[in-house]
């Protein structure tokens, strides 16, 4: 893949870091993460631009042993181990009520009006700007030296009722296992579309 920048950009380490040398791991290794390492990967996720600065997302970071476990056994049989094994794996949910929070969080106008009523585009637009935040979630993990094992092949109902039970507006979208990967887990890098494949430019 050809790598062309121009002026102002990230430096070409940064940028391998990031999303050309940035992997999907399938295992871990014995290096715990820190409980100031999730507030720290937050700290960044909540700065990625959202509509209206609405922040949909509702995380539950799974690190203790009893929680995994619950987690995994809600999960595919080739999902397991990956979240048995890792330090530890998020839950990346989305609050469909996430409006009643638009009064403090986006002040310049009355933003909660536009969403009262209308269920429906609640939800789209929460797992529309919760699966931003969890983009913003893998990029701010790689950015603080962690890897990263985003997965969806989970029971989401069940893994609501586990983990959001006494928030039943809260719907899982993806879990994400974050820690120092283990380089024996991945295999080569599947291809990559060329810019034509995929994009027009009118």
């Amino acid at each position: 893949m050809t790598k062309q920048y121009h002026d102002n950009v990230l430096s070409s380490a940064v940028l391998d870091q990031l999303f050309f040398e940035g992997r999907t791991y399938n295992g871990w290794l014995d290096k715990s993460v820190s409980d100031e390492q999730m507030r720290a990967i937050w700290d960044l996720v909540k700065m990625g631009p959202t509509s209206a600065n609405m922040q949909p997302s509702r995380i539950v970071w799974c690190k203790s042993d009893d929680a995994k476990r619950r987690l995994a056994d809600l999960s595919s049989e080739g999902n397991r181990e990956k979240i048995l094994t890792a330090p530890v794996t998020a839950i990346i949910g989305y609050d469909i009520d996430f409006h009643e929070e638009l009064p403090w969080l986006f002040p310049h106008t009355d933003a909660k009006s536009w969403f009262e009523g209308d269920e429906t585009g609640r939800k789209v637009g929460a797992f529309r700007n919760s699966s931003l935040q969890g983009g913003y979630f893998i990029l701010a993990a790689r950015a603080l030296g962690l890897d990263t094992g985003p997965m969806s092949g989970f029971d989401n109902a069940a893994v609501d009722k586990e983990f959001f039970a006494d928030d039943p507006r809260v719907t899982s979208n993806f879990i994400c296992s974050i820690g120092y990967g283990d380089p024996s887990s991945i295999f080569d890098r599947s291809p990559r579309p060329d810019f034509d494949r995929f994009n027009v430019i009118v």
